[in-house]
């Protein structure tokens, strides 16, 4: 997965889409939809390819915008989860960034797209808990994809490091896999 978050239209959003699945080979890529289905287009001619539109992020200044209300009453994170639900997943390639750090949002994401895959930030040093995200997010026919990044990155600052890292990994995998076989 490719965290670019990227977002424009026309010619230079096909150069990104070329970079990222081209030349970086990645499977997925993150963008922003902020920019209407339009600018998701030519990413979408790369059959097999994830496309992760941000939706709800794990960042507090993102209510500044997704928790906007629309005129039809929907908040514009919720918008943004029936349009790659529905009209703009036609070919089954869209999932959504949907922070752990907000799960009342993530549980209304997954109603609202129940099957669709959930890319996951803010478990560990953003302070998303893993329980509470497992609980809004997880379905067995809605896979969910969670990263803790800062949290097993910097694990440890010395000559173990690496092995800091490798214990903080298995641990959140285990508290998942625990979360996860308590839901089921």
């Amino acid at each position: 997965i490719l965290g670019a978050k990227r977002g424009d239209i026309g010619a230079t959003a096909e150069q990104y889409a070329r970079e990222a699945f081209v030349r970086s080979q990645a499977d997925a890529l993150t963008l922003s939809p902020f920019m209407g289905f339009d600018s998701l287009e030519p990413y979408m001619k790369h059959d097999g390819k994830g496309l992760i539109l941000l939706c709800r992020t794990s960042n507090p200044g993102g209510s500044d915008l997704q928790a906007q209300v629309l005129a039809n009453g929907d908040k514009l994170f919720e918008h943004i989860a029936r349009l790659a639900a529905g009209a703009w997943n036609s070919n089954g390639q869209l999932a959504l960034v949907v922070g752990a750090t907000f799960p009342a949002e993530l549980a209304r994401v997954r109603e609202l797209a129940p099957t669709l895959p959930l890319l996951i930030p803010g478990i560990g040093a953003q302070g998303g808990d893993i329980d509470a995200t497992v609980r809004a997010g997880w379905r067995a026919d809605g896979p969910i994809i969670v990263s803790s990044s800062r949290a097993i990155l910097y694990a440890g600052a010395g000559d173990d490091f690496a092995a800091a890292a490798r214990q903080a990994a298995l641990a959140t995998r285990a508290a998942l896999n625990t979360a996860i076989g308590a839901v089921r």
